[in-house]
């Protein structure tokens, strides 16, 4: 009875596991990175392949492995590789020592060029790769491949290197006329310069001391090697050495030329500097480094103290002569006019030199603290300018000095071109190189590619028509001597005309002229010369227009007068109401004026 009654049970179970069972094994058990095929077998997705290398396969334990893992891997290989072969080139002190200067830089020329060749080809052997970077003590390596077009996200591509960058337009990595991807690759070397060093560079004067104060890095993009761009690569530099003394800088690639290869500034601009890093523009590709300019000639600590001292002079007395100017009634004129514009250019370039001229931590600030002295300091040489044209004017008419034609001309022409002309001349500087304001230590104008010229050309320009007016000054004075009767004023006014004629040409040009002469061995008394007259040039203009003219000494003598006059009357009205309306002063009183009776 118990087996009939367990027969119908098992029925059950044989019929249930018969029709689960089948369905099991037609389920897919399959591995990551794996899809099911007909519910029967597995087969690797897109990009990936199986262990066994079979394309359809139901072994549960099969793996599915990245297609692109080996090619990854393969590429890393062959970059460490290039690595690796110039870091044993490099450290072959056999190949470097027994070359001569011209064998080192060709066989330099073309190790950088095999690398640059080698790595775009290792970068383009895997497109799917899009980034790749490796480095070892003596190379390291950035490529990145594009295989779309260009879009607005990524107008430039930033690679980094061992704390170098460079910024390149995507438009000059995509190679339009070839089919296929295209790469870049920004490669630096830690220690190639110290082979290739400062001594392949000929354009620098003796007395800098010269040395490579970067890395030598090479930018190449391919697969077609175009060296010339539409935009210009943007590269920063680390410094090797952080030199608080920077003189002067220079961005420089490796030109390949008949004698191997030597450093050159051709198409390369230095855009900023500062303590650690050097920022550059070039306009082709190549290798590149930073090359320092040490002057031999130490900062002298006695002229920066002349400097300040003398100037802090000027600026006083530049003050005193722009109230003595504005508040003087009786001597204002079309003359003084041109005194009080004069002092006030001076005094805000002074004033402005002192609390600016050292600003170089930020590169915007120092650039607008070099174009407001360049424009502070033009409009006072052309007020100068204006200075000697009307001291001219005035000596051709010696008679009436103050004529209305005169006043009528000057009006009309001083502040369009004592403001106007400064402004046009810096504005054009501006717009053609405005990198070049402000330098590595100073916020002024750099010396590269002549730009200071923006500033010395126009003052040789004043000065030399300053020294015709001064000429023909003399040459009119001269002539109206030998004319003039014994009337003392007239010969005591133009001997005053001939003395403000010679300080004028001293205050000036003269002084500056000495900039000129800071060659050869008297270069440092020449520089302490100008150091000190130019800084003491306001003391000479408050000297000249104001202490030594007659008519601003007989104000001066009315002004103090006033003073203890309005002193005394002061002190009278103070003693006299302590004293009180109805008190009378005793015998012992006595007041200001009188003298006590014995």
């Amino acid at each position: 009875m118990q087996g009939s009654s367990l027969l119908p049970g098992l029925c059950f179970l044989l019929s249930f596991f018969g029709a689960v069972i089948p369905k099991i094994k037609a389920s897919c058990n399959c591995p990551p990175n794996a899809s099911c095929v007909n519910n029967s077998h597995c087969t690797c997705n897109s990009g990936y392949i199986s262990g066994s290398k079979q394309k359809l396969f139901t072994f549960p334990l099969e793996t599915c492995n990245d297609t692109n893992s080996s090619k990854t891997t393969q590429g890393k290989k062959e970059l460490q590789k290039i690595v690796d072969t110039f870091e044993s080139l490099l450290t072959n002190q056999t190949l470097w020592r027994t070359e001569g200067r011209q064998e080192i830089s060709s066989t330099a020329t073309t190790i950088l060029r095999d690398v640059e060749s080698k790595v775009l080809e290792t970068a383009l052997k895997a497109p799917e790769q899009k980034v790749q970077k490796i480095q070892n003590s003596s190379v390291a390596i950035e490529t990145r491949v594009i295989t779309d077009n260009c879009s607005e996200e990524r107008k430039t591509f930033n690679l980094n290197v061992q704390m170098n960058s460079m910024d390149i337009h995507c438009n000059d990595v995509i190679q339009k006329d070839t089919q296929g991807p295209s790469a870049v690759a920004f490669i630096s070397y830690s220690s190639l310069g110290n082979i290739i060093n400062a001594t392949f560079f000929e354009e620098t004067d003796e007395k800098d001391r010269v040395f490579l104060n970067s890395q030598v890095v090479s930018a190449a993009i391919g697969p077609k090697r175009n060296v010339s761009l539409s935009k210009s690569v943007t590269l920063t530099f680390q410094h090797v050495k952080m030199n608080h003394s920077i003189k002067k800088a220079f961005c420089v690639y490796w030109e390949n030329t008949k004698q191997g290869g030597l450093w050159s500034r051709d198409g390369c601009f230095l855009i900023h500097v500062n303590k650690s890093h050097t920022m550059c523009n070039c306009s082709h590709l190549s290798s590149f480094a930073v090359l320092m300019a040490f002057s031999s000639q130490e900062e002298d600590p006695v002229l920066t103290i002349i400097t300040y001292v003398g100037l802090s002079l000027s600026l006083l007395s530049l003050l005193l002569a722009a109230l003595t100017f504005l508040l003087c009634k009786t001597i204002q004129n079309t003359s003084t006019s041109l005194h009080l514009q004069l002092s006030l250019c001076l005094f805000v370039a002074h004033l402005l030199f002192l609390v600016g001229i050292d600003q170089t931590e930020s590169k915007v600030l120092c650039a607008i603290i070099a174009g407001a002295l360049h424009y502070l300091y033009l409009a006072a040489f052309t007020w100068m300018l204006l200075e000697g044209l009307h001291l001219f004017l005035t000596a051709r008419n010696l008679t009436v000095v103050n004529y209305s034609s005169i006043n009528r001309l000057m009006k009309w022409i001083m502040f369009p071109v004592g403001y106007g002309v400064p402004a046009v001349t810096v504005a054009i500087s501006a717009a053609s190189r405005p990198h070049l304001y402000g330098t590595a230590d100073r916020c002024w104008l750099h010396l590269d590619q002549g730009f200071i010229w923006g500033f010395l050309g126009p003052v040789c320009a004043i000065f030399s028509v300053n020294l015709v007016f001064f000429i023909l000054v003399f040459w009119i004075l001269k002539r109206k001597l030998s004319s003039l009767n014994s009337e003392v004023s007239t010969i005591q006014n133009t001997r005053m005309l001939a003395f403000k004629a010679t300080a004028q040409l001293f205050i000036l040009g003269c002084t500056w002229c000495l900039g000129f002469l800071q060659v050869g061995p008297a270069a440092q008394v020449v520089a302490y010369l100008f150091t000190i007259i130019n800084s003491l040039q306001g003391f000479f203009i408050f000297l000249v227009y104001c202490l030594l003219s007659q008519q601003v000494q007989k104000q001066y003598q009315k002004w103090f007068r006033e003073i203890v006059k309005s002193k005394s009357e002061s002190e009278t009205y103070t003693l006299s109401s302590k004293m009180g309306p109805d008190s009378k002063p005793s015998e012992g009183d006595v007041f200001p004026g009188q003298v006590k009776r014995k």
